[in-house]
């Protein structure tokens, strides 16, 4: 008996230590970071490969392992590696670090003329034809009216792009389309190919004509690459990196994405929202009824318990809309005690939900303050914008809603990004040889003031003011900064020569002066306040 418990034992143990080793050696994407770009005529793929054939032992192996090689944004590669692989790139000269790969989340109608635009853009198709804007998104849906191409020439020379995957034509509107996909995570909803499944949020859009309206673009001419780098399970860092590296390589102006770190509340989970868990409401109690609920829902519980309507008390969103699969409206905490008061005082409360038509020519009164690190530069449209979505995404909040549509109205910084973007290609339509830095200046120096009076307690909300691109293309005085502003900018802040050239990724770049220095030393269109400790 005594043997028989010992074999036991021992076969346990040594499961339990071959499961340690298991867990050791399983292989998880990461990202090993060794500063800038490579300098001179050097193939960053081959330099990787070699790199990681020393660590893993053999070519093979190093070959399976890679999945991107970043050259054109910055030097490094992302690979599949062990725990004990980690710590030997940690450990290896020239390189910065070797991080995880993590998931991110993506940020979720006549904005253009509340932006001032005319309906005929004053810049002109022909300078705008020449300015590629790279979207980082959900991927897009090609068949749209949004994206036709007529009056649109060949794409621009410079480019050096191509539409990827099986099921997808391109145009002289999205002249480019990739997808990536590191963790091959896909759901049986996803597309694998740039097709978006998702929703695909695309302002710059061309004229377009939908029941006797128009949903129009601020940049008509400007052509549009898609970099696919977000599921349903969402978007992954190093995919995002490619893309970028990608989107460099391929020529393109301006890149636009509203991606950040996943970020997680509570109050908005639709499946702990207080009375309204999906599955789990009495359909005999809310059968033909509008549902009344403390929290936002997206209302596939009322949906399915036979509901016609859901109210929500949730003063987290103030004044803009979302889709809901039933009619729905949401209100104040306060208003929704109100209502609460009123179910409570009779036997048979009422409620009716009524269509409203109100013009709102307006700044939207919310300003999504997202930021972490950094104050916001501007503020510009984001709040229930007319934009093209994809026909096979749910149209809805309820990711089970089967309805089909071509535009939606969306709101969050994800609207805001493109708008931006879009104002940023207006000026490079008129100053192709602008800067980013001449640009940038261009669009915070002419942004008009908010009224802090509407909006107390948000003065360092709104950064510059609100964007206004036609008085972008001619600011006058413009605040240029080019790379070596930069570097003499970071020494004054503390780099030394070693930790500077980790950066620049430029053996030659060095620090003349160890003298320290303030924000206001480098040229660019705001102003800093020094505040010593204590103060």
């Amino acid at each position: 008996m005594a043997k028989a418990v010992l074999h036991i034992l021992l076969h346990t143990l040594l499961l339990a230590a071959l499961l340690m080793s298991c867990h050791g050696q399983e292989r998880k994407v990461h990202i090993v970071y060794m500063g800038g770009k490579l300098q001179g005529d050097f193939s960053a793929a081959s330099s990787h490969h070699s790199m990681l054939e020393s660590v893993l032992g053999s070519a093979s192996t190093a070959k399976e392992s890679l999945l991107y090689s970043y050259g054109k944004s910055f030097n490094g590669f992302a690979a599949k590696l062990t725990d004990e692989e980690v710590k030997k790139f940690s450990e290896m000269e020239g390189v910065i670090s070797v991080l995880p790969n993590h998931r991110l989340n993506l940020h979720t109608n006549r904005s253009w003329d509340f932006m001032g635009f005319p309906s005929k853009g004053q810049v002109g198709s022909p300078q705008e034809g020449d300015v590629i804007i790279g979207l980082l998104d959900t991927g897009i849906w090609p068949e749209s009216d949004s994206f036709n191409d007529e009056g649109l020439s060949s794409p621009p020379s410079k480019w050096k792009g191509k539409c990827q995957g099986a099921n997808f034509t391109g145009n002289n509107k999205i002249i480019g389309a990739r997808y990536y996909n590191s963790e091959g995570d896909y759901d049986i909803t996803d597309i694998k190919s740039p097709r978006d499944s998702r929703g695909s949020w695309n302002p710059y859009i061309l004229n377009s004509c939908r029941e006797g309206g128009a949903a129009r673009g601020g940049v008509p001419g400007a052509r549009i690459a898609m970099y696919k780098v977000c599921w349903s399970s969402g978007c992954y860092s190093t995919d995002v990196l490619a893309a970028f590296d990608d989107a460099i390589a391929d020529g393109v102006d301006i890149i636009s994405v509203s991606i950040d770190a996943a970020n997680y509340s509570a109050g908005a989970d639709p499946d702990i929202s207080r009375g309204c868990f999906y599955g789990a409401l009495n359909s005999y109690k809310v059968q033909g009824k509008i549902a009344f609920c403390e929290g936002a829902v997206d209302g596939a519980g009322i949906l399915l318990a036979d509901g016609v309507g859901t109210i929500m008390a949730d003063s987290s969103f103030t004044d803009f809309a979302f889709s809901f699969p039933l009619p729905a409206t949401i209100i104040s905490f306060e208003d929704g005690l109100k209502i609460l008061n009123y179910i409570r005082s009779t036997e048979f409360p009422i409620a009716t939900i009524l269509v409203g038509e109100t013009w709102k020519d307006v700044m939207a009164p919310y300003v999504n303050m997202v930021w972490i690190y950094m104050q916001p530069v501007l503020t510009a449209p984001g709040v229930d914008i007319l934009a093209a979505w994809s026909p096979v995404a749910p149209p809805s909040v309820d990711q089970d809603d089967t309805r089909s549509v071509k535009f939606n109205i969306i709101s969050g910084t994800s609207m805001s990004c493109p708008h931006t973007s879009g104002a940023a290609a207006y000026v490079k339509a008129a100053h192709p040889n602008w800067s980013p830095a001449a640009i940038k200046s261009a669009l915070m120096t002419t942004a008009y003031i908010v009224d802090p009076k509407k909006h107390e307690n948000l003065e360092f909300a709104y950064g510059s003011g609100h964007i206004n691109p036609l008085q972008a293309v001619d600011p006058g005085l413009v605040y240029d900064a080019y790379e070596a502003d930069y570097i003499n900018f970071l020494c004054m802040q503390g780099y030394n020569t070693t930790t500077l050239r980790l950066v620049t990724g430029d053996k030659s770049s060095f620090c003349n002066t160890s003298k320290p220095g303030r924000a206001w030393n480098l040229n660019y269109p705001s102003f800093s306040v020094a505040v010593e400790d204590g103060q």
